[in-house]
């Protein structure tokens, strides 16, 4: 990779933000790997849904605390190498769950995951912006498309070679972390020598337009937060338990419940696409309102609808809420200029630690009160997008 002379934080530097974005399809297609084999993994070692949400809560809590302390550090001592070398945990996260026999190894491997994650979202975010010139929807929705993408090729790849194989192929899937890990490295040598530059004369240039008092920041980045909390409880709810859902209620196979989850994350990385240009044209606070509360009428109506109704379901509220969160990261970078590595590791954070307590709590209610249930109460969780009313304008 040739890293572009220029240093303005005008130009869009396109092959950067198109690598950053391979590598987080690599990253979240092996991250993703562990949801897409838990209908595998409870057949095999007899686990419960609550122990199924503890795997999933240990993955992302362990993401989701570091993140910000890694973004807080990033900001003050910036670290382009820990970008390739936050894959290795990833590495050793596949290779750990490939021979992990007992519930404890399981705990593990999920953990060593969800540090892989918390090392390369908040510093390839800051590379995304970096790169992003004026186009900083553009910039996180193709970053974060790359994500859902790999998501989303996650249950396929399960299906197609895990399914088949068994739990030992996981091993070889590792071997695409040392791909993302040439690919960072190159990054990296970018990020050094011409992306601090340009972060530094866009973050000058933001400070110095008219600020937003605290206190109405804080209360923007405490609505974001709400937000957030809707759409991952809800995105929980579908990639950790959907195939059970049609499993349990329609008798179908795993592997056409694995296809219809693939078909949701799909619609979630085609949706990521438009979030973020719509958001530079439009303005972010719409997209955001549409996004979240957009999707109640679909939620609301889901947990009614036959087989072959919920397949189109699931992929028109993939396509609305998926466009909630590069909106969302930008207008809370936009709030808070010079600390992007803290705001993006609070963001993609939050979101996992959300994702992975609504898994955990999701699960024990799976296991008391049915799966159907699940999705009776979350299906109102969209209504939380009402609060956008009372978000600000971060430029005046």
């Amino acid at each position: 990779m040739h890293a572009p002379r220029s240093t303005s934080p005008q130009t869009t530097a396109y092959g950067i933000i198109a690598a950053i974005s391979a590598c987080h399809l690599i990253n979240d297609m092996l991250q993703s790997l562990l949801p897409a084999i838990y209908p595998n993994l409870k057949a095999e070692l007899g686990l419960s849904f609550a122990q199924i949400g503890l795997i999933t809560l240990a993955y992302q809590i362990t993401a989701s605390i570091l993140q910000p302390l890694i973004g807080l550090y990033a900001d003050k001592r910036p670290t382009p190498l820990a970008l390739p070398g936050g894959t290795l945990f990833t590495l050793a996260g596949l290779v750990v769950l490939s021979v992990a026999h007992s519930y404890g190894l399981l705990l593990v491997g999920a953990s060593l995951l969800g540090m892989g994650s918390s090392v390369f979202h908040p510093e390839s975010s800051r590379v995304a912006r970096m790169a992003a010139g004026q186009r900083h929807g553009f910039a996180q929705s193709m970053f974060q498309v790359g994500g859902n993408a790999g998501s989303a090729l996650g249950p396929l790849a399960a299906a197609i070679v895990v399914v088949r194989w068994g739990q030992t192929s996981l091993a070889a899937f590792a071997l695409l972390a040392l791909l993302s890990c040439a690919i960072l490295w190159n990054v990296g040598q970018w990020y050094r020598h011409h992306g601090l530059a340009r972060l530094s004369a866009g973050n000058s240039a933001r400070k110095s337009a008219d600020p937003l008092p605290r206190g109405r920041v804080l209360g923007g980045i405490a609505v974001l937060l709400a937000l957030i909390f809707s759409k991952y409880v809800y995105l929980a709810s579908l990639t950790s338990y959907f195939t059970f859902y049609l499993i349990h209620r329609f008798g179908v196979s795993v592997e056409v419940a694995q296809l219809h989850l693939f078909a949701f994350l799909g619609a979630v990385a085609v949706g990521t696409i438009a979030g973020g240009p719509l958001g530079d044209r439009f303005g972010r606070k719409y997209v955001i309102w549409f996004s979240i509360l957009g999707a109640l009428p679909f939620t609301l109506l889901l947990p009614h609808a036959s087989l072959f109704w919920s397949g189109p379901l699931t992929v028109a509220i993939g396509l609305i809420l998926a466009s909630a969160f590069p909106a969302i990261v930008v207008f809370a970078q936009d709030l808070v200029p010079g600390k992007i590595g803290m705001i993006s590791g609070l963001f993609f954070g939050f979101s996992f630690g959300m994702g992975g307590l609504g898994a955990a709590v999701l699960g024990e209610v799976a296991d008391r009160a049915g799966i159907e249930t699940v999705y009776a109460i979350c299906a109102f969780l969209p209504a939380i997008g009402l609060l956008a009313v009372f978000l600000p304008n971060p430029r005046r």
